[in-house]
């Protein structure tokens, strides 16, 4: 039996791996940054005890737990000569993978809802939104993290592995390993894609069209705070889309490989991180001037 894989990582190249080691420790410090601001800035500032920015102060959250999943180890591999992973230490990587991948899914698919709210009830919103509720939603979203992370390790684990270890990619996910279990996976890659694939699409087309609604809704009442509600829903929009399109570009089509697999989990693995707190803190005024109080 396995145990270890050996990863293959972005490239043969010493010099190329010097300067994606730089490029991702400076995305990786970034999205500390920007993560650990905003999660400081929603904890401090009063003003912004809100339902709206709790949840995108547990988006922060998510995100640094997500990044911090992948690239420490990826950072460590492109500064190695050998780079390897054990079989378990790779099962963990993968169950924690999909535990913050899916609590994320979840939770923007709350913080649509919590959009909705706002602009279709305004005068009950904080009495809908209540903390109790926001509480239960934000666990909610961990747990179908949990769940569905649990469904697709147990998929991973039954399998037989006997050879070759040779994992085509920066760190361990499912699609990968089980291309290399010593028995015929069609059914596991049925069912990977049916958790992971089927799961994505629906949440992103729920999520496309209650943002459609939402933003219909802004542009038929021209109501003070438009423009405010405007620019908040286009951020949500633009960070669903970074996250959900290449996710169904990687698990919705189980059966072959492309080149272009590594650039795309990358994306939602290293730069999504990223690009969330930035996103949300450039398009909102309220959290751009608490920042600064900060």
């Amino acid at each position: 039996t396995v145990k270890i894989f050996f990863l293959f990582g972005f490239t043969e190249s010493a010099m190329l791996q010097y300067i994606l080691f730089t490029t991702f420790l400076i995305i990786y410090s970034m999205t500390w940054l920007g993560n650990v601001t905003i999660i400081t800035t929603v904890i401090t500032d009063q003003q912004l005890h809100k339902p709206m920015y709790f949840l995108l102060g547990n988006l922060a959250f998510i995100d640094l737990s997500e990044s911090s999943v992948t690239l420490p180890k990826m950072l460590w591999d492109l500064l190695s000569e050998v780079k390897t992973i054990s079989f378990w230490g790779c099962i963990t990587q993968m169950f924690f993978f999909h535990f913050t991948g899916g609590a994320v899914s979840i939770l923007l698919t709350v913080m649509a809802l919590d959009r909705y709210v706002a602009l279709h009830k305004p005068l009950q919103y904080l009495k809908i939104m209540n903390h109790n509720i926001l509480l239960r939603l934000v666990a909610g979203a961990w747990i179908v993290g949990f769940v569905h992370s649990v469904v697709q390790v147990a998929l991973v684990i039954q399998l037989p592995f006997c050879g070759p270890n040779f994992l085509d990619n920066f760190y361990c996910d499912v699609p990968q390993v089980i291309k290399l279990a010593c028995t015929d996976v069609y059914v596991v890659e049925l069912l990977m894609m049916s958790n992971s694939g089927l799961l994505t699409i629906l949440i992103f087309i729920a999520l496309i069209v209650s943002y459609a609604v939402i933003l219909v809704k802004i542009r038929t009442h021209i109501t003070e705070g438009k423009h405010k509600a405007f620019s908040t829903c286009g951020a949500q929009v633009a960070v669903v889309s970074i996250h959900f399109v290449p996710c169904i570009f990687v698990y919705a089509r189980p059966f072959q490989k492309l080149a272009v697999d590594k650039a795309m989990s990358s994306l939602y693995t290293v730069i999504t991180p990223m690009l969330n707190p930035i996103i949300y803190t450039l398009r909102n005024t309220e959290m751009k001037n608490a920042v600064k109080r900060l």
